[in-house]
C-alpha cells in the first residue's frame, strides 16, 4: 500500500494535466468555432450590403440616363423613358429581395440610412417619371442621393467596424488632350 501511496502525488498529477489540457483544448476550440462564426456573419452582411446597394445604384443610373434624356442631367449615354420603363421595373423586383435580405440582417443603423437613401431614389424615379426639366431640382435630388449614400455606406462601415472611407467626391484626374 505504500508504493500507491507514494505513486498518488504523481497520479494526481497526470490527471491534474490531462484535465487542464482537456479544458484548454475546449476552449481554444470554443473561441475558434466563435471567430469563424463571427467571420462568416461579417461576410455575409458585407454581400448584403453590397447586393443592396448595387440594386439600388441600378435604379440610380437608369433615372440619370433619362434625366439626360429630358435635358436635365449631363450624363452621355441618354435614354427615352419608353426605353427606361421595363428596365426600372426590373431594377425595382431586383431591389426586393436584396431589401428584405437587409431588413434580416443588417444593423438598425444600417437598414434606417437604408431607408432614407431609397426614399431619395424612389423620389428622383418619380422625377424623371413625370418627365421634369428642371436641372436645378434635379441637381438638388442629386446632392440628397450623394449624401444619403454616403451615410448608407458610413453606417455599413461602422457595422462591419472597417476604417472609414472616402466620400467619392474628389474631382476626377484630367484626361490629356491627344
Amino acid at each position: 500500500m505504500s508504493a500507491f501511496i507514494q505513486q498518488l502525488p504523481a497520479l494526481i498529477g497526470v490527471v491534474i494535466g490531462a484535465l487542464g489540457s482537456y479544458l484548454a483544448v475546449v476552449r481554444s476550440d470554443r473561441a475558434r468555432f466563435l471567430r469563424e462564426r463571427t467571420a462568416r456573419w461579417e461576410e455575409r452582411r458585407l454581400s448584403v450590403y453590397s447586393d443592396y446597394a448595387r440594386s439600388l445604384k441600378k435604379t440610380v443610373t437608369l433615372t440619370y440616363r433619362v434625366a439626360s434624356h429630358l435635358g436635365a442631367d449631363p450624363h452621355p449615354h441618354p435614354l427615352p423613358m419608353a426605353e427606361a420603363q421595363p428596365l426600372l421595373a426590373e431594377a425595382a423586383v431586383a431591389r426586393e429581395p436584396s431589401g428584405e435580405t437587409l431588413i434580416m440582417l443588417g444593423s438598425k443603423e444600417a437598414v434606417e440610412k437604408a431607408r432614407v437613401w431609397v426614399a431619395v431614389v424612389l423620389e428622383m424615379e418619380r422625377f424623371v417619371r413625370e418627365g421634369r426639366r428642371e436641372p436645378e431640382a434635379w441637381q438638388t435630388l442629386l446632392a440628397q442621393q450623394r449624401a444619403a449614400r454616403e451615410g448608407y455606406y458610413a453606417a455599413v462601415r461602422s457595422d462591419l467596424e472597417l476604417p472609414p472611407g472616402h466620400g467619392a467626391r474628389a474631382p476626377l484626374p484630367s484626361v490629356p488632350v491627344a
